[in-house]
């Protein structure tokens, strides 16, 4: 008697239908995408100058962000030993869907501060603040990786794009508040966003089990996305800045990463115990220069304020992961699995200081004429004074908006996720 194969047996009660409404979104997003969405002049060539060399100017440093947002940020998240799989696989998700959407409805707020309705214009600007947006959300990833099933983030993405889309649109329209590199509106809103949802979404008992570890190996693999990101860190600070201060963002980042690598090894050296490095420190804290001098890295600082700012971040991030996140998970309950509090949030904040700081004590004796490019606030008739007090506004509000949004997108993913168990990787994949 023949033996016949076993046809595999569908069960359609267990099709997850979250998947099956993230189809029916993506084509009302193409629809959407046929009807208020242009070509800019560039694509068309239809500009003042057919040969505009906008590609050649902008294209580098898009492609530079994307390997931070695809290759750093994926890798850097695969230190969890049992859910590598689940790191590179949904960052991977959750950043295309994040570039999409976020174009859609930034420009939909941009319109709605500005009263001033068009389609929205596609460029390479354009698809660089779309990976800024997907910067924010995989920083909020951090939080609350291996916490959550995939639809859960994905609703967590579409809720936070909105509430990512006001708050920049505030910073910049309305305060006209500096941050080129992004350490409000990216860095400090991504990581108390995903703070807030963390706290909503955790249960200690479940995290309390061997998964929530890294071995040698995926320690490894996350340090294949920290020097990613750490190399291109300079293109994210500066990927829109233009002229002479693209000079500056690119000669002050790099300064920043550099003491603040030499600074986490320092302070990892003399904070941890038995003396020895920690390779939580020096994956994440390395980087928070980076963060830390992004608001600041297009104005006239002195390199020396760039050292500074990188010394302060890095000595800062690892006290935050020796003592400050050890403090909050065992007195309030916020478990930040990837400690971005430590790489985005803090450091962050130091940036929306520090570009207070710049923004106050800017004049024409640093930017000559520069001065009210820079900043479009000053060249309205504000003082410099004034501009500082905005750009210490933009940063209230970036706190505002990112821990109620946060709670309020909680209590959301909170219904819409599934009992899983932290950390593992067989609860969305087939592993080999």
């Amino acid at each position: 008697m023949e033996n016949t194969p076993i046809k595999p047996q569908i069960n359609n009660n267990n099709l997850d239908k979250g998947y099956s409404l993230l189809a029916l979104l993506q084509i009302i997003n193409i629809v959407l995408y046929s009807q208020f969405t242009q070509y800019g002049m560039d694509s068309l060539g239809t500009g003042s100058n057919t040969q505009s060399n906008t590609i050649t100017t902008y294209y580098p440093f898009f492609k530079d962000v994307h390997v931070m947002i695809f290759v750093g940020f994926g890798f850097l998240m695969t230190f969890l030993h049992k859910y590598s799989f689940s790191s590179i696989g949904f960052n991977f998700l959750l950043a295309c869907l994040s570039l999409q959407y976020s174009i859609l409805i930034n420009g939909f707020f941009h319109n709605l501060f500005e009263d001033h309705w068009e389609n929205i214009t596609l460029d390479i600007q354009s698809l660089i603040t779309g990976d800024f947006a997907a910067g924010t959300i995989l920083i909020s990833f951090g939080a609350i990786l291996g916490k959550v099933d995939g639809w859960a983030l994905i609703i967590m993405t579409l809720f936070e794009l909105v509430f990512y889309a006001i708050n920049e649109s505030i910073g910049v329209i309305k305060y006209k508040a500096v941050d080129m590199g992004g350490s409000m509106y990216v860095h400090t809103f991504g990581a108390f966003f995903g703070l807030a949802v963390s706290y909503i979404n955790h249960s200690s008992t479940k995290h309390r089990n061997s998964n929530f570890v890294s071995t040698k190996n995926s320690d490894l693999f996350a340090m294949i996305g920290t020097l990613f990101l750490w190399i291109y860190w300079p293109s994210f600070n500066g990927a829109l800045a233009s002229g002479n201060s693209q000079h500056r963002v690119v000669i002050n980042t790099v300064l920043a990463l550099s003491n603040s690598c030499i600074f986490a090894f320092i302070s990892s050296k003399l904070l941890r115990k038995k003396n020895k490095f920690n390779m939580v420190d020096i994956q994440n804290a390395t980087l928070s220069g980076g963060v830390a001098v992004g608001s600041s890295a297009d104005l006239v600082i002195g390199p020396y304020a760039s050292l500074i700012i990188g010394a302060v971040a890095g000595t800062w991030s690892v006290i935050g992961y020796t003592y400050i996140s050890p403090l909050l998970e065992k007195r309030f309950g916020i478990y930040d699995t990837c400690g971005v509090l430590n790489l985005h949030g803090m450091p962050g904040i130091i940036g929306g200081l520090g570009g207070f700081i710049s923004s106050a004590t800017a004049s024409k004796n640093l930017y000559g004429e520069n001065l009210g490019i820079i900043f479009e606030g000053i060249s309205d008739g504000r003082s410099n004074v004034d501009q500082g007090l905005y750009q210490l506004a933009a940063l209230g509000t970036t706190l505002g908006i990112s821990i109620g949004g946060g709670l309020i997108t909680g209590l959301i993913v909170k219904k819409a996720n599934k009992d899983i168990e932290y950390g593992e990787d067989k609860e969305n994949w087939h592993e080999v």
